[in-house]
């Protein structure tokens, strides 16, 4: 059975970083697309960033562009991501997310067969 499981949220001030993980268990992690998401406060859950299994190709969210850089350690079976500058509209619950190799849309949470259960990150002025 597939596991994720996130860590590194937490309070930070506007303009300050944070480096999410997420662990995967279950599946070799080079053979897996990864993907993050974020859902604030009666908003839908939003699309941030992903990385593909095979070419390591990434995408992100418009309004991460920029700021935020996600990452993968194969050998520690571990994702990143990396998030500067960050605002307040950042604050949200941050998830992970994954799928067994490739495949498109990897903006729309229906792509993903496995989430952690989140963890989260609040920017304050």
């Amino acid at each position: 059975q597939v596991q994720l499981v996130e860590s590194g949220g937490g309070l930070v001030q506007t303009g300050g970083s944070l480096r999410l993980s997420c662990v995967v268990s279950g599946r070799p992690l080079s053979s897996t697309t990864m993907g993050w998401f974020r859902q604030a406060p009666g908003k839908e859950r939003e699309f941030v960033a992903a990385t593909k299994w095979s070419s390591g190709t990434t995408y992100y969210g418009d309004s991460v562009k920029g700021r935020f850089t996600i990452s993968r350690d194969n050998d520690k079976n571990t994702g990143y991501l990396q998030m500067n500058s960050l605002k307040n509209e950042d604050t949200a619950v941050y998830y992970c997310a994954a799928k067994p190799y490739g495949g498109t849309a990897l903006e729309r949470r229906a792509s993903y067969d496995t989430w952690g259960q989140g963890t989260q990150v609040t920017v304050s002025s």
